[in-house]
C-alpha cells in the first residue's frame, strides 16, 4: 500500500507543478502570437502596416493569415514551432537592444529565405487548377513537383505579395 501511495503522491505533485506551467506557457504563446505583439517593436511596424493592407489580412473571404502562419513552422509541429518562436523572439530582442542599426532590406531577404513553401501550401491548395491561367499553372507545377536542382520558393514569384518594396527606412535600435 505504501508503494502505491508514493506513486500516487508523485503523480499528484507532478500534476500540480506541470499544470500551471502548461497554462502559463499556453498563455504566453497566445499573447505573443498576434500581429499586434509582433509590431510592438518599432522595427517591425512598417511590415505590420504593409500586412494590414495586404490580401493576407484583407480579402473578401475574411481569411486572415497572421505573422506566425508564414514565418514559423505550423503549431502542429510542436517542437519546431516552439524552437522557432523562441529562437526568433530572443534573436529579435537581443538585436533590438544590442544590435546594430536595423537593416530592413537585409532582414527582408533573410526572412524570405527562411520561409518554407509548406507554410504557403497550408492555406493555398489546388494551385494547379487555375482557370484560364496556363502560365500560373505551369509555374505552380514547377514548385509543387520540382526537378532536382531546379527547386523554387513561393516567395521567388510572390515576394511583394504581403510586404512590398516601398521605401525602406532605417530604424536605429536603442
Amino acid at each position: 500500500m505504501k508503494k502505491y501511495f508514493k506513486a500516487i503522491l508523485l503523480v499528484a505533485v507532478g500534476f500540480v507543478i506541470a499544470f500551471p506551467v502548461f497554462l502559463m506557457t499556453n498563455f504566453a504563446m497566445l499573447k505573443t502570437s498576434t500581429p499586434e505583439f509582433c509590431s510592438s517593436c518599432h522595427e517591425i511596424q512598417p511590415a505590420y502596416h504593409e500586412w494590414k493592407t495586404s490580401s493576407h489580412a484583407n480579402n473578401r473571404r475574411g481569411v486572415v493569415a497572421v505573422c506566425m502562419d508564414c514565418h514559423l513552422p505550423p503549431p502542429e509541429k510542436t517542437i519546431k514551432f516552439l524552437y522557432g518562436k523562441t529562437y526568433h523572439g530572443l534573436k529579435d530582442v537581443v538585436g533590438h537592444f544590442l544590435g546594430d542599426e536595423y537593416d530592413r532590406l537585409e532582414n527582408r531577404k533573410a526572412a524570405s529565405l527562411s520561409m518554407d513553401n509548406n507554410n504557403c501550401l497550408g492555406c493555398h491548395q489546388n494551385l494547379l487548377y487555375i482557370s484560364n491561367r496556363r502560365g500560373g499553372m505551369l509555374a505552380h507545377r514547377s514548385v509543387l513537383y520540382p526537378r532536382a536542382g531546379y527547386e523554387k520558393r513561393c516567395t521567388e514569384c510572390h515576394e511583394n505579395l504581403v510586404h512590398n518594396r516601398a521605401e525602406f527606412y532605417q530604424y536605429k535600435t536603442f
